[in-house]
C-alpha cells in the first residue's frame, strides 16, 4: 500500500526515519524478558513462553478489529474508530463488561506482520484512527506492528486505550508513537481498587500515568471536522455507592492535569461478570448518582464533559 498523501506525517513515520522508534521496539522486546511492562511487574519471561499477569505470552491475543462507532464522538467521526481489541489484561476487575476478553481470554495469538497488516486494514476501511483497545500488555508487539505497517503507509493517528494501570516508563517509549490517550480514571481510593480490580495503589499509579500521558500530548485537539487527532481523552466509569471516588478524581484532572481535559463520566456501569458477588455493586448507578457525577466534574472546573463541549 502506498502511503495516503493527504495525510499528515505522523510522529511515528518521523521516528522511524531517524531510527529512533526501531532503537524503541528494541528496548521494549527486552522487557518482555523479565516483564516490568506494567506496574505488576511480574518477572515473567515472555519470550521463553510464561506467561506474565496479563496471562499472555511473546504473541499479542487478539480478538477483533474493524470500524467501531460507539465510541466519543470525537474518535469516530463519519468513518468509525478502528478498534483493536487486544484479549487479556493487566487488570481483574470483577465487574468488567468485557470479561470474556479480559478473564477468558477469546483471542487469537497474532504475529507482528498480521496485527501490523490490520492497522493498514483499518486504514483501508476509512478509520479515522486505529483505536488499541486493552494496549498495556503488549506495548512491544504493538511497537513493533507500527514500525512494520508505517514502513507501508500507515498514516492514522493511534489511540492508546487503556484501564489506566500503566507506568510512565512504558509510555515514555510511546512519546510521538501515540496521539491520543484515552485512560479510565477508575477510583480514588486504593483499597477499592484492590478489591474491585486486583490491584495495589491503583489511584496513585493511574495518576502518574495520567499526568505523563497530559505531557505527552496535552488537551484533545480535532480538525476542522471535528475528529480528535491529538491528546487526552479521560474516561470515569461512575459506580453505585460512590465506590469511583468521582469528586476526587475530577479534583485531580482539574487541579493537576488541565481544565481543558476532555472527560467523559459515563453512566452506563452495569452489574456483569462477577460483580453480583459485591452487594454494592448488584446494582446500576440511580440519576441522582449520576447528575452528583456531573456537578462533581463542573465543581472541578471542567467543562469538556462528554457531548456537552466544544473544542476550544
Amino acid at each position: 500500500m502506498r502511503p495516503d498523501d493527504s495525510l499528515p506525517t505522523p510522529g511515528y513515520v518521523r521516528l522511524l526515519r531517524s531510527g529512533e522508534l526501531t532503537r524503541r521496539v528494541r528496548l521494549a522486546h527486552e522487557r518482555l524478558k523479565a516483564c516490568r511492562l506494567c506496574p505488576r511487574a511480574c518477572g515473567s519471561d515472555r519470550l521463553a513462553g510464561e506467561l506474565g499477569a496479563c496471562r499472555t505470552g511473546a504473541l499479542p491475543l487478539v480478538s477483533s478489529y474493524g470500524p467501531h462507532f460507539g465510541e466519543e464522538a470525537p474518535l469516530v467521526g463519519h468513518g468509525g474508530s478502528g478498534t483493536i481489541f487486544f484479549a487479556g489484561c493487566n487488570l481483574s476487575c470483577i465487574y468488567c463488561q468485557n470479561y470474556p476478553l479480559s478473564h477468558g481470554l477469546e483471542g487469537d495469538e497474532t504475529e507482528i506482520e498480521e496485527l501490523a497488516a490490520m492497522m493498514l486494514r483499518l486504514q483501508q476501511f476509512g478509520c479515522h484512527n486505529v483505536n488499541l483497545v486493552s494496549p498495556s500488555h503488549v506495548v512491544p508487539q504493538i511497537l513493533a506492528a507500527i514500525a512494520l505497517a508505517a514502513q507501508t503507509g500507515l498514516r492514522l493517528p493511534i489511540v492508546y486505550n487503556t484501564g489506566g494501570y500503566d507506568l510512565p516508563e512504558t509510555l515514555r517509549l510511546l512519546d510521538g508513537v501515540v496521539d491520543i490517550y484515552m485512560p479510565d480514571a477508575k477510583y480514588a481510593d486504593s483499597n477499592v481498587g484492590r478489591s474491585l480490580s486486583g490491584v495495589r495503589r491503583y489511584p496513585a499509579v493511574n495518576r502518574a500515568m495520567i499526568r505523563e500521558a497530559n505531557r505527552q500530548v496535552g488537551p484533545l485537539t480535532a480538525d476542522k471536522r471535528g475528529v480528535a487527532t491529538r491528546g487526552l481523552l479521560v474516561r470515569h466509569l461512575v459506580l453505585p455507592h460512590g465506590l469511583s471516588g468521582t469528586e476526587q478524581v475530577m479534583q485531580f484532572l482539574g487541579d493537576e492535569v488541565s481544565r481543558h481535559t476532555y472527560v467523559n463520566v459515563m453512566q452506563q456501569y452495569r452489574p456483569c461478570y462477577r460483580a453480583a458477588e459485591n452487594p454494592l455493586l448488584a446494582r446500576r448507578i440511580t440519576s441522582g448518582e449520576y447528575r452528583q457525577a456531573l456537578e462533581a466534574a463542573r465543581a472541578a472546573g471542567l467543562y469538556r464533559l462528554d457531548g456537552l463541549w466544544q473544542f476550544q
